[in-house]
């Protein structure tokens, strides 16, 4: 028996490579289809073959047949998710609720404690660890303070050990103490703040013991209504900013749990005299007022002067919601403001009651507050007739608040202004500087709070949206700023390489085409921000009346302090804790959603909380402008083939029953992209979903119809604790290095130890599951102390009830942890080198397999690497498990093969392999989904081609994904396999042959540089046949949440004209670029320049360029000046569209079986059996027009808008329907009783100044 079997091996052998390299020629004058059609199949059969043969694809299928397949119930999901996160929450709403109870009586108790201006605590700006270096006190005598006239004031900085903590984003932390943040607009050791971090240090306890109840508690905190924030733990604060620009009371979770929802109108003085100093001033403080408004909050602002405008046109008679796009808008608006004629108040005011008015009766804005904010220089009258006919209606209740914000140092009719505050529930201030106005500002903010004061015992909690843990959106434009003034340095210091080479159009193609690329990186999960929703609670002042001292015109020249009691209702501040959104997502239990399934929530606006198309920064680490006001219907995409913003109603009517928080389900056909936006599939899906109790969130979750309603699950005898008593050690499925699992899913986690790696804490889960009395926890969370108490209570006689310590401190998700472990069981196998003699053994299996797999068979190990190029096989199963094995040279393995892929292809489930592979299942069930990176042939380094094949189970009817495997390979190999195939008929010039994926992109070109571009950028003219024989069909997908750039320099003609100034401007400009292109000549002949610059960049010989005559050159050598002027943009939201391609999946479609025509139809194209890929070989004699081209990448939407109409305006004509928030505390009967409604700007007596000024007024 042995002679026959070697003798049919050698056979088999010997007429493989012979069909290998002996192919018939090419005609030279056509394209021969049964050639073509041959070299297809060949192709496939080998590709097939390697991956069947590497993968063992066939005895993965086998290992599943233990395994059952049930019925995905998506309603019960929904349902459970949707309580595991409600439960999380209420844990979180409970230690917030006992923070602000212990700041209020903490606060009543030391009432009466005198501030300590030497109070020594931990300020996160200026602690110092051991070691570090302080800085040096002040010299005797102490500095003066030039404002107050009086000594600064020092305090050594206290010294703190601090540890970084995983849970913390390794943030060095201290768990004993809190730490304080000041702003720098805030004097921390003025008496009402150094008081208030003195009382305040007792809330220290209170932080710890809810940290000890519950150790998921992210940062706990109370930001004060003096302006410092006290955190805990207690850590330094970030200084890789060069602004701190962090004040608490600017932060969503301050502003709405402040104050109630609100609607405010901002009239801003248009009149002459509002010029210079005045004008900034009043830009200033709009800006900051815009600053404090949140998603909840609707306004407008409008200048007035003999008209009453608004700053942006559309926004005419009408409030619009504050989300971060609309105050863009608003303050850019107020940005090109100028002041022009005589203001008239009056008809300013009467405006704004009536819109205000209007948006009550028409149920539109927040519905609760509303307020007017007036800015101007002083009222010529006091406009009682106004406020009686439109505000004194229903005594002593004022429904509309005024709040007035005088500006200027020498103001005379400032007694009008105010008294329209005093007499309507408001505030009044006197501005005469910018650095008062955000204190001057947030006055504002303990006046909208007195209901809720007044009201004592309901403290609303609050909810935000997502938003970028301490990150300021201003943040986003200085980075912006610095990105292009880093692209100018890098275009001068290319300069100085390729000279004038650098003017050519394709060089300047290169560079504007690499930058762009950089602005559509728009990654999904990125690291660089974390991101967070935050529970707040508002904290109140319990006392009802206190001694204030304020100042007192006596007469028209003379103010004195007075000390009175008064009534008040203030408010401390307010007591939060952060949520981050991946603490949110490890409670969703992803494995219960399935492959290509996922989970979304969405706000009482209609916002995403997190969605898996959620894309909040370009470039990789800048914030986009308005990337927490993304609705839901901007990122579930129908396939109705709609045009942009034409939502289809179905669309709509489900996202009302959403936000309305209603339970309920239904199936929508969507286009999913993926990849960057590359690629394409269209898919019908599952939605259920139900409403989060008490919280403005509704949870959604979606899956495939097609395979996502079953599921794989492990079948009863296979339970863990089955398997210890069957003697098999569990820990034993999980030997060797070459296995990871899904680092973002929850399998089991112990909440008061930290492991190294995922890998780690499951295995010392694993270990813990064999120890006698293992239990599986009931839930993820424990009940707050307040829920376990009324629940125990009602059972104990004792009405003692257990704490959260005295629970087991660890949580496992049961399902998730039962399938891990079957599957690595059955898998266990996988992760061992590939046997390449195994097959010797097996006469029957050589015989049936085909002859690649055993050529495959007979190479040594090291042939074997080089001939097909294989680095690594892998397998990933639906429960988060990946192993993989390595191929070597050799026997011994080699360190750090394998280490890339385990690192970058660890998310099983989530990786696009995995998803593509099974999507190409209902195309092919026996064929690879084949891929190489985009771009990859422009990288100039080896060019890894993955392909990966879909593992379903089958049981009844019934089947479902249970796992992916699938390879990785040499690029350069497949290239030569190709080759092999096709001879030299795709060598020669006529004939250029190219392989495609299914989404059109180039795997297997000529030109290696092509590999991973779009076909269409490579011949556009015959990509556009292929759409049109419906080898390829089109589809537009819209992205709502792009950003464009607006030019910074753009003028107004008429501007243009009516100003001297610009011509002069333009003279500057031309004697400021002479100037530079005179330094850099100069530069050039400095010795201590020319010396570095030759090392860096003169020409390898070095040689200088000769210089060219100055006659006939000096335009040219001075054109490149035009890259040293930065063209500043700015930031803009705007909506674009990509045309992305997909293979039409027809059976028999007739486009295959059509052969070339000459120039008529000067190609053939093919599918590669068992594969996504096409062979296509096109006729190059035919000519075309390259300059034709076919791109994915992103395409502006133009959408018809009228004259200095925006797309913010086009947006809010287009507004969807949002559901307000329960708590509206507006109106208290006992409010009227304040008296306390202003002051001025900050005085100080200065008797020097004094004497000067009433010298010069003398001598003036």
């Amino acid at each position: 028996m042995a002679r026959p079997f070697w003798a049919w091996r050698r056979l088999c052998l010997s007429l493989l490579f012979v069909f290998i390299n002996c192919g018939p020629a090419v005609n030279g004058e056509k394209i021969n289809y049964n050639l073509v059609h041959s070299w297809a199949d060949k192709l496939g059969l080998e590709l097939f073959s390697l991956g069947d043969f590497i993968t063992r694809r066939k005895e993965v299928q086998e290992s599943f047949k233990e395994a059952k397949v049930v019925t995905r119930q998506g309603g019960i999901i929904v349902e459970s998710m949707a309580k595991e996160i409600e439960m999380m929450m209420d844990l979180k709403v409970s230690a917030v609720r006992r923070i602000m109870d212990t700041a209020e009586n903490t606060a009543l108790s030391h009432q009466n404690d005198m501030a300590d201006k030497m109070f020594s605590y931990y300020n996160a700006k200026e602690m110092a660890e051991p070691g570090e270096p302080t800085p040096p006190p002040p010299t005797t005598p102490p500095d003066m303070d030039d404002q107050i006239g009086e000594p600064l004031i020092y305090v050594p900085p206290k010294v703190l050990v601090l540890e970084p903590r995983p849970e913390f984003q390794n943030t060095p932390v201290n768990f004993s103490v809190s730490s304080v943040h000041v702003p720098v607009n805030v004097f921390d050791r003025a008496s009402d703040v150094i008081k208030a971090i003195q009382w305040s240090e007792n809330l220290d306890q209170i932080f710890r013991d809810n940290y000890k109840n519950d150790p998921s508690l992210s940062w706990q905190f109370f930001g004060s209504s003096t302006g410092f924030m006290r955190q805990f733990p207690a850590s330094k604060w970030k200084k890789d900013v060069p602004v701190d620009l962090y004040d608490c009371r600017l932060r969503s979770w301050y502003m709405e749990a402040a104050t109630s929802p609100k609607d405010i109108i901002i009239l801003m003085d248009g009149s002459g005299s509002m010029l210079g100093q005045r004008l900034d001033i009043a830009k200033h403080v709009v800006n900051t007022i815009l600053d404090t408004l949140g998603t909840n909050d609707f306004v407008n602002i409008f200048t007035f002067d003999k008209e009453v405008s608004p700053v942006v046109g559309c926004f005419e008679d009408t409030l619009i919601q504050a989300n971060l796009g609309n105050i863009r808008e608003l303050k850019e608006g107020i940005e090109s403001f100028k002041p022009k004629s005589i203001a008239n108040y009056t008809a300013a005011l009467t405006k704004a009651f009536e819109i205000l008015e209007e948006t009550k009766i028409n149920s539109r804005g927040a519905q609760c507050n509303q307020a007017i904010m007036i800015i101007g220089d002083g009222a010529p009258e006091n406009n009682q007739e106004v406020f009686q006919l439109h505000n004194w209606r229903d005594p002593p209740y004022r429904p509309v608040r005024v709040f007035t914000y005088l500006i200027g140092k020498e103001v005379a009719n400032w007694d009008d202004i105010r008294w329209m505050a005093c007499e309507n529930q408001g505030y009044y201030v006197h501005l005469s500087d910018t650095a008062e106005v955000r204190e001057m500002v947030l006055n504002y903010i303990p006046v909208m709070a007195r209901p809720l004061v007044l009201g004592r015992h309901d403290h609303p909690v609050i909810w935000t949206q997502v938003y970028a843990d301490l990150e300021d959106t201003k943040l986003s434009d200085y980075l912006w700023e610095i990105k292009q003034c880093e692209e100018q340095k890098a275009d001068v210091l290319e300069y100085w390489q390729v000279h004038d080479r650098m003017l050519e159009p394709s060089e300047m193609h290169r560079r504007e085409y690499r930058r762009m690329k950089e602005t559509w990186n728009q990654p999904v999960d990125s690291n660089v921000y974390q991101f967070m929703t935050t529970v707040s609670m508002p904290i109140y002042d319990r006392r009802e009346n206190a001694n204030i001292t304020e100042e007192v015109l006596i007469n028209e020249a003379l103010w004195e302090l007075q000390t009175r009691e008064t009534r008040i209702a203030n408010i401390l501040g307010v007591a939060g804790t952060d949520v981050p959104i991946n603490e949110i997502k490890k409670l969703l239990s992803p494995f219960m959603l399935g492959v290509n399934g996922y989970a979304f929530i969405v706000t009482n606006n209609g916002y995403v909380l997190f969605h898996p198309d959620f894309r909040p920064i370009f470039q990789g680490y800048i914030l986009k402008p308005a990337y927490n006001s993304v609705d839901m219907i901007e990122v579930e995409l129908l396939d109705d083939d709609r045009a942009a913003r034409d939502f289809n109603p179905v669309l709509m009517t489900i996202r009302d029953a959403i936000i309305n928080q209603s339970t309920g389900s239904k199936w929508m056909l969507v286009k999913n992209h993926f990849d960057e936006m590359k690629r394409v599939a269209r898919v019908k899906r599952q939605y259920y979903w139900t409403a989060i109790k008490n919280t403005p969130f509704t949870l959604v979750i979606s899956y495939p119809e097609r395979y996502g309603v079953s599921r794989v699950e492990p079948r009863t005898e296979q339970d863990i604790h089955r398997t210890y008593i069957t003697g098999k050690n569990i820990r034993s499925f999980f030997d060797g290095k070459r296995w990871k699992i899904h680092p973002d899913w929850l399998f089991c986690k112990q909440t008061n130890k930290t492991f190294r790696t995922p890998e780690t804490e499951l295995l010392y889960f694993v270990d813990r599951m064999s120890e006698p009395g293992w239990h599986w926890p009931s839930s993820r969370s424990a009940l707050p102390p307040e829920h376990a108490a009324a629940i125990f209570s009602n059972n104990s006689s004792t009405g003692r009830y257990p704490s959260i310590n005295e629970k087991e401190s660890y949580y496992c998700d049961r399902q998730l942890m039962q399938s891990l472990v079957f599957d690595a069981r059955v898998t266990k196998w996988f992760s061992n080198n590939t046997s390449f003699n195994a097959r010797e053994k097996d006469e029957k299996s050589v015989s049936a397999s085909s002859p690649i797999a055993v050529l495959m068979g007979l190479l040594p190990r090291h042939e074997f690497k080089q001939r097909f190029g294989i680095t690594v096989a892998f397998l990933a199963t639906h429960s988060g498990l990946t192993r993989w094995h390595e191929f070597h040279s050799n026997m011994a393995e080699q360190p750090g093969v394998g280490e890339s892929f385990s690192q970058n292809n660890k998310r099983a489930i989530d990786e696009i392999w995995y998803k593509r592979a099974v999507d190409q299942y209902f195309v092919q069930k026996e064929s690879f989904v084949y891929s190489v990176p985009f771009d990859a042939g422009e990288s100039g380094s080896e060019i890894i081609v993955t392909a990966s094949n879909a593992i379903f189970h089958n049981e009844s009817s019934k089947s479902a994904p249970a796992a992916v495997v699938g390879f990785q390979f040499q690029h350069s190999a497949f290239y030569k396999l190709f080759h092999n195939i096709t001879g030299n008929a795709c060598a020669v010039d006529d004939k250029d042959c190219y392989i495609l994926d299914n989404n059109g992109f180039v795997i297997i070109s000529s030109r290696v540089h092509e590999t991973g571009r779009f076909f269409g950028e490579v011949n556009g003219a015959i990509m556009m046949r292929l759409v049109e024989e419906r080898v390829y069909k089109r589809v537009i997908v819209y992205d709502y949440q792009a950003v464009c750039f607006e030019s910074k320099t753009e003028v107004n003609a008429s501007n243009t004209l009516l100003s001297p100034l610009f011509h002069l401007l333009r003279v500057g400009k031309w004697l400021l670029h002479t100037a530079l292109w005179y330094i850099v000549q100069l530069m050039r002949l400095a010795p201590g320049v020319t010396a570095h610059y030759n090392d860096v960049y003169m020409d390898v010989n070095g040689t200088e360029p000769e210089p060219e005559p100055d006659d006939n050159s000096r335009a040219k050598n001075t054109a490149w000046l035009r890259y040293l002027t930065l063209h500043r943009t700015r930031l803009k939201s705007c909506d674009m569209q990509r045309e992305l391609y997909m293979l039409y999946n027809e059976k028999d479609n007739v486009v295959y079986n059509m052969t070339a025509h000459a120039c008529e139809r000067p190609f053939v194209v093919l599918p590669i059996p068992n594969s996504n890929l096409i062979l296509l070989v096109i006729d190059q004699l035919c000519p075309r027009d390259v300059a034709y081209v076919l791109t994915v990448n992103p395409k502006p939407i133009h959408y018809p808008l009228a004259p200095n109409e925006t797309f913010s305006c086009y947006k809010h004509a287009r507004e969807f329907n949002r559901v307000r928030p329960q708590s509206c505390i507006s109106r208290h009967a006992n409010e009227s009783a304040i008296k306390l409604c202003g002051k001025g700007c900050a005085f100080y007596a200065n008797l020097t100044l004094l004497l000067l000024s009433h010298v010069l007024s003398r001598l003036l």
